[in-house]
This record gives structure tokens, C-alpha cells and sequence, in this order.
């Protein structure tokens, strides 16, 4: 990446801007805005988290908003009601209050001197989600967006279910917001205040995770926040972003579908990170990219931005598998519009084992995966930077229900979202499948492509299951996960099927067994020709961003992952450490943070009910004498019939505990 340290506009930074809300409450702004801005308003980009821009996203923030600001915008980073420096509590993720808030705020912007009046924004995840959340909101302010690793579908789409499936990330992150909201504001920013506004977000911010698990089906919960209940309210453009390595790339073809409004798809090798430093690479000139949308919708300059084509997409190739990329093999390909008429639809159909053009006499196959079924399957959203994607899946064959091509004699690229029809019966009322569809390479090694999972008693709807009749046959189509690939001519196309996918997805509560029939089952592959517009397509520019920040690394951090099985118990225990090591903040006088965390998952090979999540974090705040620590754990395990969750919350001032907290729930399971 290239760091730049010159800019068209000389710029300053603002720090610790309070936005005082309408019922009193203060937001705290990080801005960063061209030093003649109040002679020469500028258009401003707006990113609004929960994450503490003062150390959370520090690191990213200084190499993307002090570039914006060099070429003529107001960068504008806010923490959100009750995290970071700002004042309130917050309560859950997505709220009415959280678009509320932000309406606000962007009225407040638009309204400063060095605001020309004209509003964006920006974010990756949440700050992805809630850009397209407050722009259906439609304030008057608000001119674009640019949505990265976001959603449009909060329940079928997002870290909480998987084609009705709870994954465990439901659990994983609720862990990390739990851990984030007892964490302090600065004392140098509120003075003595700074005690009152951290004892009211650490004793009534709650344990998320309740409502969660509570809510297992498609209901006003969900609804509220995914956009895709009403397209039509989103009335300003947007640039969609995602990465193959992601959780989140799905909704990219959804809004280009349903959005009426101007609106661009880009999907790179990415996982959950800016284009601009991303991993796997290759990373891309991201922020000229974002320059080029906001020149055009914020500063009315006809760049030709929108003669574009709609989508722009990186079409892997075939690649060993590796729990961590550097770089994925293949090159950029273009759509003009989405859905396209390029793409075509290649069936393949179930034989007993065989995926072929023909069908076959039909074989009923019978699988009933061990419980650690999936321990190859990496995490649900990767981050690039751990060995956190799916590693060989001949770890995985064993335990699954496998359908082969033979070798392909050519090379077959497809775009969008594979589909497996199945004809299938269970033995239990409630159960699921997962299917993986995977690159055999000519070495053996099997390459996942890409996934999918469908809780059979949502086959017809999320909002409303309907228990299996066990014995019974019912047709399904199960979705996987949109991806741009090619499979080289010499490999095998495989889609692997089972009932188990851990620690990805939470199992059922019964061990089932689960019938396929090969009549009525089928592969549907979106088949895309290369074309000579790939060929001539202007490569994406190199990434550039602003000065690294300054920081000093007191301790370096350090992750490590194990798969161990106790022998006797048999037993299998997925132990996660992450060690963030500690960081002094040179801008913040000594501002100096600490963090760690401990997940396990364990599981029997025959026993869903041993299914147990376990995770703890440490956080720790200082400068000079002054100390702020948390320590947070959350607990979940099932029985056939209820989640029992437990947590507890301890948080300290200066070494002496300022509150503690212990939940213990029993959830009743809802056909999940």
C-alpha cells in the first residue's frame, strides 16, 4: 500500500467534538476536515460506530479519513449513544434509537460552517449495515452511500441464522459486544464525569444474547433494520462492497436486484476488511475508488462513475486450500447489470455419488454425520489475518455424503449463487443439512467454493417453521452462498452433504439421520462464459492511504487455535486465544489498551446435547495510575428442548471491583 503523505488540501484534525442529541445526550466526534473549510465548505462522509474510534478502529481510521479530508471532504467518526467516549447506554444492536441518533447527527453536520450541506456515508459491518438502515430513514442531508461487508436481512442474512440454522457466531459476537459496553470513556475528554457516564453503561447495557435466543424466527426483530422488507425507502445511491472470504457478500446481488435507486456492486477475494489493506489480496486503490463515487453524487462532478458497469467481481481460480491467503489467483470480471442475462444454468444431477448431466436410476443414500462434522470449515465471517478459512475438506469427506463429476475436460467459471435441489427425508422432527460445494484439484485436495445450510423445518418459510414428519419425503431447495469461481479443467466438481456443520452452526436437537434420494436431486451451477470485455477491462489502481498512526506496542499480540480430543471421552475441544497485546496511544498521552479473549467449543462425536460454548473477555484501560478493567464470560449449552445460558460481568476501577452481574437463562428451542 502506498502511503501518501501529501494531499490537494492541506488538512487538521478535531478531536473530542461533542454533538449534544435532543434529549441531552452527547456524542462524541473525531473529525478531520481541510484546513480552510470554514472559507470553503466541503462535503462531509460520515462513519458511525460502536467500536471507539480513540483505540477500536484507531488504526484503520488513520489511514482512510485524513486522506478523504486531503482531498476535500469532512470526515466525520462517531461513537454511538453508549460506547467510546460518548454518553447514554446502548441497549442492542440496530435500534430505532441508534437511526434516531444518527438522523441527528447528520443534521448537525450538514448545518456546520465547514459543511457545504451535502452528507455521506461511509462503514464496514455494523457501520455497513446502518448506512443502509439510515438511508432508509431518507434524511434530506443524505446523498450517497458506500456499504462494505453489510447486509439488507437481518435474520437470513447476518451472524444470527443461516437458512434457519443458529450459528454459533449468534453466541461468539454477542460476546464481544458484551465485552465492548464495559469499557470506559477518557477521563481527559469528561473529567470527573467520566465515572457516572461508565457505571450507567456497564450496569444497564445488558446481556444481549437473551433477546437473541430468544428470537429464533423471522419476526419484527429481524424485521426492523433489514432494508430488503422495502427496498423502495432507499431513495440515495449506493456502492456496495464484499469480499468472497466474507460473510457478507449475498446481499451485494440483492440490492443490485431490488434497489431502484444508482447503485454498483464490487466484490473482491476479500475477507471481513477495507479494500485498501484487505486480505486475501489482491487489496485495491479503494479509497480513489470511494473519491470517484463521492465526487459525483456529493460535489455533482460527472466523472463518468455511473457509466460503469453495474458490478465489478474478482473470478477466483483454482487454489490449493488454505486456512490463510496472501493472495487469491484469478482476475476481474464485469457484469453491465444484475441479475445478467450472461449467466447461464448448468445442471448436474444426483447419481449414487456421481454428479452427472444424466440422471440416474435412483439410490436412496443415508447419512448421519458425527457431531464435529465441520471443524474444517473455518469461521462463518474470516478476517484474513488468522488461519480462520476452511482448510482441506478431505478432512471433512469422511463424515459427509459426497456426489463427484469426473475431471472436467474444460475449465467452467460461475457466477452467483449455486442451488441444491434435494430430495430428502428425516428421521427426527427437526433437523438440517449443510452443503458444501468444493474443487477437487488433480493433488486430492479438496478446495471449498463455497456453502450453505437449511434447517428443514424452514423449508417454506423463516417467520413460520413447521415440524418434519420423520419418514416423509419433502423437495427443498437449499441456497449457497453467491461466489465467482472457476474450476479448472483436470478437477472434480464436489458438493458434499451432512447434518452436522460445527462449530459454524449449532446442532439439532437430536442426533437425525437424514435420507437423499437421487431422483428429484440436482445441482444448479450459474455457468458464466468468459468474455472479451474481461480481457480489456483498465486494472483496478494500486491502494493508497494516508500516514500510518502513531502508536507504540508495549507487548506484541499473539492468536493460537487447537483442535484437541480427549481420548476416553472422546471428546473434541476448538480452543481459540487472542492475545491484541498492549498499545499505548501516542496522540491520547498515554492512553494504553489491553485485550484478550478464550473461546471454546466442545462437542462428542455422538451427542448433540454436549454441545458447549465458552468464552471470556479481558479488557484492560490505563494511563499513568488510572485503571479500568472488565472481565466478561457467557456460557451456552442445550438440551433437546432449551438453551441454558449463563454470564457473568465483573468491572473494575483502579484494582477495586465497581460492579458485578450474574445471568443464568433457560431458553425454550423453537424448531432451531
Amino acid at each position: 500500500m502506498k502511503i501518501m503523505n501529501n494531499f490537494p488540501r492541506r488538512a487538521r484534525t478535531v478531536e473530542g467534538t461533542f454533538i449534544t442529541l435532543s434529549d441531552g445526550t452527547r456524542l462524541s466526534a473525531k473529525i478531520w476536515l481541510p484546513d480552510d473549510a470554514e472559507l470553503n465548505p466541503v462535503p462531509a462522509v460520515l462513519e458511525y460506530l460502536p467500536y471507539r474510534y480513540q483505540d477500536g478502529t484507531a488504526r484503520r481510521d488513520a489511514l482512510t479519513h485524513p486522506y478523504f479530508a486531503g482531498h476535500g471532504y469532512a470526515a466525520v467518526r462517531v461513537d454511538m449513544r453508549g460506547t467510546g467516549n460518548s454518553e447514554g447506554v446502548l441497549l442492542d444492536e440496530y435500534l430505532k434509537q441508534e437511526q434516531d441518533d444518527a438522523l441527528e447527527v447528520i443534521d448537525w453536520i450538514a448545518c456546520q460552517p465547514w459543511c457545504s450541506g451535502s452528507v455521506g456515508i461511509i462503514g464496514i459491518s455494523w457501520g455497513g449495515f446502518n448506512g443502509l438502515q439510515i438511508a432508509a430513514r431518507r434524511p434530506q442531508a443524505l446523498k450517497a452511500v458506500v456499504s462494505i461487508c453489510s447486509t439488507d436481512d437481518r435474520y437470513a442474512d447476518d451472524i444470527h441464522y443461516m437458512g434457519g440454522a443458529m450459528l454459533s457466531d449468534n453466541i461468539a459476537w454477542s460476546t464481544y459486544m458484551f465485552s465492548i459496553n464495559t469499557t470506559p470513556p477518557d477521563p481527559h475528554l469528561h473529567g470527573d464525569a467520566w465515572k457516572d457516564v461508565w457505571r450507567q453503561r456497564v450496569k444497564e447495557s445488558g446481556l444481549w444474547l437473551e433477546g437473541w435466543l430468544e428470537n429464533q424466527h423471522r419476526n419484527d426483530f429481524y424485521k426492523h433494520g433489514s432494508i430488503c422488507e422495502n427496498y423502495d425507502d432507499v431513495e440515495c445511491p449506493v456502492y456496495a462492497v464484499g469480499g468472497w472470504a466474507d460473510g457478507y457478500s449475498n446481499s451485494v446481488f440483492r440490492l443490485l436486484s431490488n434497489l431502484k435507486v444508482p447503485c454498483k456492486g464490487l466484490i473482491g477475494p476479500w475477507a471481513h476488511k477495507y479494500p485498501h489493506f484487505a486480505k486475501p489480496g489482491p487489496a485495491i486503490g479503494f479509497l480513489q475508488e470511494c473519491l470517484k463515487w463521492w465526487d459525483h453524487w456529493l460535489k455533482g462532478i460527472e466523472n463518468g462513475v455511473m457509466d460503469d458497469p453495474q458490478l465489478r467481481c474478482w473470478m477466483q481460480y483454482p487454489a490449493p486450500p488454505l486456512t490463510r491467503y496472501p493472495e487469491r489467483p484469478g482476475r476481474w470480471v464485469i457484469e453491465e447489470s444484475w441479475p445478467s442475462p450472461s449467466i447461464g444454468t448448468k445442471i448436474l444431477h444426483f447419481g449414487e455419488h456421481v454428479l452427472a448431466k444424466q440422471e440416474a436410476p435412483e439410490a436412496l443414500l443415508m447419512i448421519s454425520s458425527p457431531q464435529t462434522t465441520g471443524l474444517a470449515s473455518g469461521v462463518w465471517c474470516p478476517h484474513g489475518e488468522d488461519p480462520d478459512q476452511p482448510s482441506d475438506q478431505r478432512l471433512e469427506a469422511g463424515n459427509s455424503l459426497n456426489f463427484d463429476t469426473g475431471q472436467l475436460e474444460a475449465d467452467l467459471e460461475i457466477l452467483g449463487a449455486p442451488v441444491a435441489a434435494l430430495n430428502v427425508s428425516c428421521d427426527k422432527p427437526n433437523g438440517f443439512v449443510a452443503a458444501c460445494l468444493s474443487e477437487v484439484l488433480p493433488s486430492g485436495h479438496a478446495t471449498r467454493i463455497t456453502y450453505g445450510v437449511l434447517n428443514l423445518t424452514h423449508r417454506d418459510s423463516h417467520e413460520f417453521p413447521m415440524p418434519l414428519t420423520p419418514g416423509r419425503r419433502y423437495q427443498v431447495s437449499l441456497r449457497l452462498n453467491e461466489v465467482a469461481h472457476r474450476f479448472g479443467a483436470g478437477s472434480r466438481i464436489r458438493l458434499s452433504l451432512s447434518n452436522a456443520y460445527w462449530p459454524t452452526v449449532w446442532p439439532s436437537p437430536e442426533k437425525t439421520e437424514i435420507a437423499v434420494r437421487t431422483l428429484g436431486s440436482h445441482l444448479e451451477l450459474p455457468v458464466r462464459e468468459p468474455k472479451e470485455t474481461d480481457r480489456l477491462l483498465n486494472p483496478m489502481p494500486e491502494p493508497e492511504s494516508a500516514p500510518l498512526l502513531r502508536m507504540s506496542v508495549n507487548r506484541e499480540g499473539c492468536n493460537k487455535f487447537t483442535v484437541t480430543r480427549h481420548i476416553g471421552t472422546e471428546d473434541v475441544v476448538l480452543r481459540n486465544w487472542y492475545d491484541e497485546g498492549s498499545t499505548t496511544f501516542d496522540d491520547y498521552d498515554g492512553w494504553t489498551v489491553e485485550s484478550t479473549h478464550e473461546e471454546f467449543f466442545t462437542i462428542h462425536p455422538d451427542d448433540p446435547s454436549s454441545a458447549k460454548c465458552d468464552i471470556t473477555w479481558m479488557e484492560q484501560f490505563s494511563r499513568g495510575k488510572w485503571n479500568v478493567s472488565s472481565r466478561t464470560n457467557t456460557t451456552v449449552t442445550s438440551t433437546p428442548t432449551h438453551f441454558e445460558l449463563e454470564a457473568s460481568l465483573e468491572a473494575w476501577n483502579d484494582g477495586k471491583i465497581e460492579h458485578q452481574q450474574k445471568w443464568r437463562r433457560s431458553i425454550p428451542r423453537k424448531l432451531v
